[in-house]
């Protein structure tokens, strides 16, 4: 196996082939040791670069990985890792607040996934941190867009059912009962006609947490989701690594919290998996794409034009070709889970605001711009907005 540079290290496939098969680590170690490296050295070293610090989501996602590969966390580096974690957490509760009213920097995805990464090490995280949780979930703020958001209900769900199993906040058990019921109620509300939880790129987690925390309720509701992800899988959906690696677990009858009783001894080998984009086989003809950019609705388009790209194309494709030919401008970051649109035409979005990508007029699109592919005649807006 080649070194991996930087941007090619994500600690979620390695978590979710582990979990899938639990791979020799004689097969995987220079993978894992190529993340350790990576994100230790972006830990002990914040004082010289904090522009390039990983997130607290990709930190606890690290951690989960050490975790599926057997590393101690409990060395002098591990300990700086464990404790910048809990810090992330304890800015994110002061933003929230004491009476609730604020938000997280991040979100309640991350910050459930922290909590979650913390308990899979039998890391306890203080009371105070996880009521913050607890609060949310029974009061119904895990929106995404207006829309409640299954993601971060199963995260949170996820990191409960470890809180119960590891008994590590024995005074708030109670609780975390009662709010593990909740959103467990509130992922089945959201299932749909094709028997998906919120979609399909949200269900893989949502049955990980159902797993963890079933029911007689959720037991049908489980295979009618199970059958539709076999089906989208079948027919090519999971292009991208982030939701196919929550859903390899699933498909080995896993969830995150097997971690907790991984077996560091067991040497089978490792699950091919191929995450890597299925070719066309046909010669792809060229399609019509319709381009709009929008800062408000009130004013006109500050972009509005067609492009043509070959069938099959990302709407990444589309961007590149539109900044190509002029008029058109836009920047992105790398993030795990593809790049992720910080600017367009020289306007980077405020605070609490994101450059939303719709199917024109108003239909969410469900996946990032490396994965999604427009249809021909279909329109495309990227639209200023607010969360």
């Amino acid at each position: 196996m080649e070194r991996r540079s930087p941007s090619e290290l994500n600690p979620s496939i390695y978590v979710g082939l582990r979990l899938s098969n639990q791979p020799s680590r004689d097969q995987d170690d220079l993978y894992l040791n190529s993340l350790m490296v990576h994100y230790q050295l972006a830990f002990i070293n914040l004082a010289a670069d904090h522009q390039h610090e990983p997130s607290m989501g990709q930190l606890a996602l690290y951690l989960l990985a050490m975790r599926s590969g057997c590393k101690d966390i409990g060395t002098r580096k591990g300990n700086v890792l464990v404790t910048q974690l809990k810090h992330y957490l304890e800015e994110e509760k002061h933003r929230i607040g004491h009476e609730h009213k604020g938000h997280p920097l991040t979100s309640y995805y991350q910050y459930s996934l922290a909590i979650l990464a913390l308990c899979v090490h039998d890391k306890k995280v203080p009371g105070h941190v996880v009521e913050k949780l607890l609060h949310a979930a029974e009061h119904d703020v895990f929106l995404h867009r207006s829309q409640y958001s299954v993601d971060t209900a199963a995260m949170a769900s996820l990191a409960f059912s470890c809180l119960q199993a590891s008994g590590l906040n024995p005074g708030l058990e109670p609780w975390i009962s009662r709010a593990l019921k909740h959103v467990r109620d509130k992922i089945l509300q959201e299932e749909t006609p094709e028997g998906y939880f919120g979609n399909i790129y949200s269900s893989p987690l949502a049955l990980q947490a159902l797993m963890e925390a079933p029911s007689p309720e959720s037991e049908l509701a489980c295979l009618r989701a199970g059958n539709a992800l076999m089906k989208g899988l079948e027919e090519g959906a999971f292009q991208n690594p982030i939701p196919l690696s929550q859903l390899l677990p699933i498909l080995h009858q896993r969830t995150y919290l097997s971690l907790m009783q991984l077996d560091c001894n067991d040497e089978r080998g490792l699950l091919e998996a191929d995450i890597t984009t299925i070719p066309l086989t046909r010669k792809p003809q060229n399609i019509e794409v319709r381009l709009r950019v929008q800062i408000d609705p009130q004013f006109r388009f500050l972009h509005d034009q067609q492009y043509l790209v070959p069938e099959g194309a990302t709407l990444q494709d589309v961007l590149i070709k539109a900044q190509e030919e002029g008029w058109f401008t836009y920047e992105t970051e790398t993030t795990l889970s593809g790049p992720l649109v910080t600017s367009v035409m020289g306007i980077s979005p405020g605070e609490r605001q994101y450059w939303q990508l719709l199917q024109a007029p108003d239909t969410p699109l469900l996946q990032g711009i490396a994965d999604y592919r427009p249809q021909d005649g279909e329109t495309i807006l990227l639209s200023l907005a607010s969360w």
